[in-house]
């Protein structure tokens, strides 16, 4: 048996019912049974009504792995039991394996909702309460797969209710920050993700006909296009599959944008809560503790970025681990960034009219110009490293690579430079109000605005070009987010002072001030940590 802590058995003032899954569970388990006919069928058609032994033992592996999945979904609906008693959410699952889970509402970080295709096609969802833990160890709440969607509703609303002993208002009643606009579709296909999954969709399937003995280069399809392109010039035909998969890769994009946004809503409501629900397939509704906010981060990816746009991020606890953390955290889809920066101005509480735009780079304090040289000469190395490959192959092969290698190392050299430009250009910090704002980035600029509250402690990291240059990287560690957010490449002075300024004596105990040399005992926490380095 496992519980949340050691209180096992509270007392109860109204024990309500036990509820289950839904039993629409058996048509969907159902429905899995279906998967190896199906796929019989299309290698049948693939191959020309051919099979060998290997596409057999291939779907038999299928039906076996579709038995026992529908067999351990009829397991946990025949198991699944769950109430509310009090102020605590009961759990009970398992047959072999039994576990009872005893969850305080007041631990209760997030409730979220998830439905795909074939639950949505059933009325069903996934609910899965959140209790904020960052490892498996610590727990990080329990699921409930397979339960109508009105009772997931009302489930939601009832340990909300209890949680905050309060009314829960309806989503009428809520307060909408923002909800999807169809011009924002054009930014849905610039992302680079969509190329690489045409690649890797053509890598698996390569991979999967490979494994049941079928050559791709057998098939009638590629033979056809073999026939009619063969005799084309190479660039040409170089040049046109790059197209191709450009082509693919924006569709792919765009069809992913279309899926993950539909229905977009962010709403503040629900006992202090914001809630976004997305999708058009798979729909999902996720939860975040407004009092668990730390911060936003405004992040703009090459080509988003070209195209005005800008994604925004929550940075907030109980969110799960790192991996949960990127899935969860996204406030907005691709968006105009003046609406990233508007909704940010929304999510977070202004004090001061300093911080009506906390993510704004106007004021922001400039990088010293050593880290523009920093970035220079790693930008220049990069280039020579890479040409060198090609220029020494020339040197031993023919002087046709050597000119190539040139050629390409004064490209690359260009480009990078550029990038490094851009890059420094992007650096800034400072205070703003109650929020410590730090810009960087090169293909991807990220903005954050961290609340001084959420900060617990310090990291600094000095490379030996940033000793030579007295230069230091300052990380503001919080327990929320990726855990550290970093000011990259500021002066000694400028960086010490800009870290008492967010958090003041949190830093100045560690700093003794002696004549030769100052050093910096580095802070982990609130904890004193005697771990020191010399700071020249």
């Amino acid at each position: 048996m496992t519980y949340e802590n050691d209180l096992l058995h509270p007392a109860c003032a109204e024990p309500r019912p036990w509820g289950r899954l839904s039993g629409r569970l058996i048509l969907v388990n159902l429905i899995v049974l279906v998967a190896p006919p199906a796929m019989l069928l299309i290698s049948l058609l693939v191959t020309g009504g051919e099979t060998n032994l290997q596409i057999l033992i291939t779907l038999g592996s299928l039906a076996i792995t579709c038995l026992v999945i529908g067999g351990a979904g009829m397991m946990r609906l025949a198991t699944t039991r769950y109430r509310i008693t009090g102020e605590r959410f009961e759990l009970h699952s398992g047959l072999f394996f039994r576990s009872r889970r005893s969850i305080p509402v007041g631990r209760v970080r997030g409730i979220d909702l998830t439905a795909g295709l074939v639950y949505r096609i059933f009325g069903l969802t996934t609910l899965r309460i959140d209790t904020g833990g960052q490892s498996a160890a610590a727990g990080r709440g329990v699921r409930l797969d397979g339960i109508a969607k009105a009772d997931a509703a009302a489930l939601r609303a009832r340990i909300i209710e209890l949680r905050d002993a309060g009314h829960v208002r309806s989503a009428a009643e809520s307060d909408l920050i923002s909800e999807l606009d169809r011009s924002w579709l054009r930014y849905g296909p610039l992302t680079v993700w969509g190329v690489g999954g045409v690649l890797a969709a053509a890598g698996s399937v390569y991979r999967t006909l490979h494994e049941m003995k079928i050559d791709p280069l057998e098939l009638g399809v590629v033979k056809d296009l073999v026939h009619r392109f063969g005799s084309v010039p190479l660039w040409y035909g170089v040049l046109m599959s790059v197209l191709v998969i450009v082509a693919l890769g924006m569709a792919g994009s765009t069809a992913a944008f279309v899926e993950n946004w539909s229905g977009y809503e962010l709403r503040r409501g629900d006992g202090g809560i914001f809630q976004i629900r997305r999708g058009l397939l798979a729909t999902r509704s996720v939860t975040i503790e407004e009092r668990r906010l730390r911060g936003v981060e405004l992040v703009e990816p090459i080509p988003l970025r070209w195209a005005g746009g800008a994604k925004l991020n929550a940075v907030a606890g109980g969110l799960g681990d790192q991996e949960e953390n990127r899935r969860r955290r996204a406030l907005t889809p691709p968006v105009p960034r003046a609406e990233a920066l508007r909704i940010a101005a929304e999510v977070l509480p202004a004090v001061t009219h300093s911080e009506s735009e906390p993510l704004s780079r106007v004021g922001l304090a400039p990088h010293p110009r050593a880290a523009l040289r920093g970035r220079i000469n790693r930008a220049l190395a990069a280039a020579v490293l890479i040409a060198a490959v090609p220029v020494g192959l020339g040197l031993w092969l023919g002087p046709a690579l050597v000119a190539v290698g040139c050629v390409t190392g004064l490209v690359l050299a260009l480009i990078l430079v550029a990038l490094a430009y851009d890059a420094y250009r992007t650096l800034g910090n400072g205070m703003r109000g109650r929020y410590l704002v730090a810009a960087s980035g090169a293909f991807t600029h990220r903005t954050v605005a961290l609340r001084q509250e959420g900060i617990i402690g310090w990291t600094i990291t000095r490379s030996a070009f940033q000793r030579r240059t007295g230069l230091l990287t300052l990380g503001a560690t919080t327990s929320a987010g990726d855990g550290v957010y970093k000011v990259r490449d500021v002066s000694m002075d400028h960086g010490l002072a800009l870290a008492e300024a967010a958090v003041p004596r949190l830093l100045a105990p560690f700093i003794e001030h002696e004549r030769q040399p100052r050093t910096l005992t580095r802070v982990s926490g609130r904890s004193r940590t005697r771990s020191a380095e010399s700071v020249k």
